[in-house]
């Protein structure tokens, strides 16, 4: 029973997180932290960590899905203009930002938007994450493994803790795409 209860922990919590829009912690970060606290299989807990992750990201892409048919004639136009677009590129931005720390946001919200299929959306971005929180998974079983000798198992839950409570304040604190464009924008500018 304990391991079903820690199951169900891991599948809400993950769930819960990516219900926040743009400020949701990295899932990779979920399911490291998640398989230093529970004795499930690595995989089981990656599959779960992104199940939730895609069902909570599939209540975003809903919501601006439905909104859609709400919008003025005038921005329906335009989004029927990039929509061909969109549905053939969607897939593969969606994996990318679904299997990388990139905000999932502004790739979710413009498919919804111009109704991309559904279940083309779910299975797509399900596989995008397992790909992450399944390593994720692993490389928070190794951790544990390798810091257990050292670490009580109470210190590494609360470093675990802290350490997820700090990169979400941080992604909460930092734009990270203003970041990237500075970024991108000092490689590609010619040195005087």
């Amino acid at each position: 029973m304990d391991l079903l209860l820690e199951l169900l922990t891991i599948l809400i919590t993950s769930f819960a997180l990516n219900l926040i829009p743009f400020a949701g912690p990295s899932n990779l970060l979920i399911a490291s932290n998640a398989a230093i606290v529970s004795t499930a299989n690595p995989a089981i807990i990656g599959l779960l960590v992104a199940f939730g992750a895609a069902v909570a990201k599939f209540i975003h892409y809903a919501i601006t899905f439905f909104i859609s048919s709400h919008m003025g004639e005038q921005r329906r136009r335009r989004l029927e203009a990039s929509a061909p677009r969109l549905r053939r590129w969607g897939s593969l931005a969606l994996f990318i930002v679904a299997a990388t720390p990139l905000p999932d946001e502004p790739v979710i919200i413009p498919l919804g938007l111009v109704k991309y299929n559904p279940v083309k959306f779910f299975l797509v971005f399900l596989a995008g994450k397992l790909s992450i929180t399944i390593v994720g998974a692993y490389l928070g079983r190794i951790g544990q493994d390798l810091l257990e000798s050292v670490i009580s198992q109470e210190a590494l839950m609360i470093i675990s803790i802290v350490l997820t409570i700090t990169v979400t304040i941080v992604l909460l604190k930092v734009d990270v795409g203003r970041l990237v464009k500075r970024i991108l924008k000092r490689k590609i500018a010619p040195e005087p």
